[in-house]
């Protein structure tokens, strides 16, 4: 079985793309060397098949003369950054004497390119990440969070169109053209540049460019002192704003870290708040460390009261005392840095979940008021709009996020999931829960009603089996009290496709 070249395969919870030379774990990036990555492509091009070992050091190193004990060494690397298939076994099976053989079940994702998304209707831009130039890795995390801060700051410009970290950060390692990420993207300027911080330096290129003529609009070189970052990203923000829009405007005054420790545990949290129970313990560690450095950091306590709110809502964690401190947390960011729109989307949402609606209506409002783009925030709103009953609304915030955050995070889709589902749009619900991205989601339970409201109950009930593997506690009513309804029909929507589905009551 061979597959056609420029395909991306899907196996698992991996996604491979050979030509961009990337290998995502349920959407993150795995950092696999080039060799490695190499092997993969040609064992799982052709899934099921021996290839002798020659064929594969042909494959990893092309006219080149090497050891078979690299080929071996290759392979184990690969084994041990897979990790086992959900069904034990092995993914690459040796094949003793000859060669090796991928074992797992091989999709292959459609080839064709992504559909051009259309210009808005203002300046639009996506700040590519920065790369970073200095020689220790560590230092990764420091470009990360200046290419993070840019899309913040440039966000809170109501003239701009900007895109979502998520899905600049997609690209993140990949030789491509400008013009094909901004059609991607649909954008018409990319920010890209880089960053080397060493021995209480920081040296920054940034250059903006203009993707569809490829000119240039600007370019900066910054060579200053490591507590002068701050600085260096407001003039950075104020640069690009005038070269897009033509006037300089002074934006809300930011809260700003006052420590640079605080700021890189801040930076490396961000990335691992939603992606499971363990990284989640991992991230609450980092952000109490930030707030004990840093008592006056708004973006750590905004950080750390979604941490504690998804202990208790999605994790199986004790509701109390995660639920007040969760609250008690997202209060104090706001009361710290009231112009921080990210701030008053948390506090929105625990106040939803509060059933305060009257207030976390408020502070939705509060939030696009002070940065429209924060497509996050419209996809958290969504979900609330859809249990109050206002399906449309919910579907046309869920539509905005995306197209804010075009490679978003996965539970963007159980979110769109959802709403279809209550928009009784069942077979579109199928289709968005059953993508690559919702795998370990919590979506399954969303995908069986979905199933069930369709007659077809022995799909929803093997649905209902893997979800309960997950989620062993799961009850419908605890769902019921847990989330915001506030609307009695579309309650007894979700719980009539529940029922029919199997779902413990």
């Amino acid at each position: 079985m061979r597959f056609m070249q420029g395909s991306r395969f899907a196996f698992g919870p991996f996604v491979l793309d050979p030509d961009a030379g990337t290998l995502l774990r349920n959407d993150n990036p795995v950092a696999v060397g080039y060799r490695g990555l190499k092997l993969l492509a040609a064992l799982v091009e052709r899934p099921g098949e021996v290839l002798d070992k020659a064929e594969l050091m042909d494959a990893a190193w092309p006219g080149t003369a090497v050891e078979e004990g690299n080929l071996t060494v290759q392979i184990a690397q690969l084994r041990k950054l897979l990790g086992k298939p959900a069904d034990g076994g092995e993914w690459i099976a040796t094949v003793p004497r000859v060669g090796y053989r991928f074992a797992g079940i091989v999709e292959s994702l459609d080839g064709a390119k992504r559909k051009a998304l259309p210009l808005p209707d203002k300046p639009s831009i996506a700040v590519l990440p920065f790369v970073n130039l200095s020689n220790d890795p560590e230092q990764e995390p420091f470009a990360d969070g200046l290419t993070e801060d840019l899309i913040t700051d440039l966000s809170r410009a109501s003239g701009l169109f900007v895109i979502a970290r998520n899905s600049t950060f997609a690209y993140k390692g990949k030789a491509m053209d400008v013009r094909e990420i901004a059609r991607e993207l649909g954008v018409r300027y990319l920010l890209e540049g880089s960053a080397r911080r060493a021995a209480g330096r920081v040296r920054i290129n940034a250059q903006l460019v203009d993707a569809v003529s490829g000119d240039h609009l600007w370019a900066e070189r910054f060579d200053r002192g490591v507590d002068d970052i701050f600085a260096v990203q407001d003039e950075v923000t104020a640069k690009i704003v005038e070269a897009l829009l033509g006037r300089l405007r002074a934006p809300l005054p930011r809260n700003r870290p006052k420590n640079l420790e605080a700021y890189d545990l801040c930076v490396r949290a961000r990335k691992l708040i939603d992606d499971s129970p363990q990284t989640a313990r991992e991230a609450h560690l980092m952000l109490t460390r930030a707030v004990a450095l840093d008592p006056d950091y708004a973006e750590a306590y905004r950080w750390l009261a979604m941490n504690h709110w998804m202990g208790w809502v999605h994790w199986g964690e004790p509701v109390e005392p995660n639920r007040r401190l969760a609250l008690d947390l997202a209060r104090k960011a706001v009361a710290i840095d009231p112009n921080d729109a990210g701030c008053r989307w948390v506090l929105g949402n625990l106040l939803a979940y509060e059933r305060d609606f009257a207030e976390a209506d408020a502070e939705f409002a509060r939030a696009f008021e002070l940065d429209p783009n924060e497509a996050d925030a419209w996809a958290t709103l969504s979900d609330i709009s859809v249990l109050a009953g206002r399906v449309e609304e919910g579907l046309e915030q869920i539509r905005k996020a995306f197209r804010l955050n075009p490679f978003p995070a996965s539970w963007y889709y159980l979110t769109l999931g959802a709403a279809q589902y209550a928009a009784r749009d069942y077979e579109a619900a199928v289709k968005t829960l059953r993508r690559d991205e919702t795998y370990r989601t919590s979506s399954r339970r969303f995908l069986a009603a979905s199933l069930a409201q369709l007659g077809r109950l022995d799909e929803a009930r093997t649905e209902v089996e893997l979800f309960l593997v997950g989620n062993p506690h799961f009850t419908t009513s605890h769902w019921v009290w847990t989330e915001p309804f506030r609307d009695a029909a579309m309650l007894d929507h979700f719980v009539d496709g529940f029922r029919k589905a199997g779902l413990p009551e």
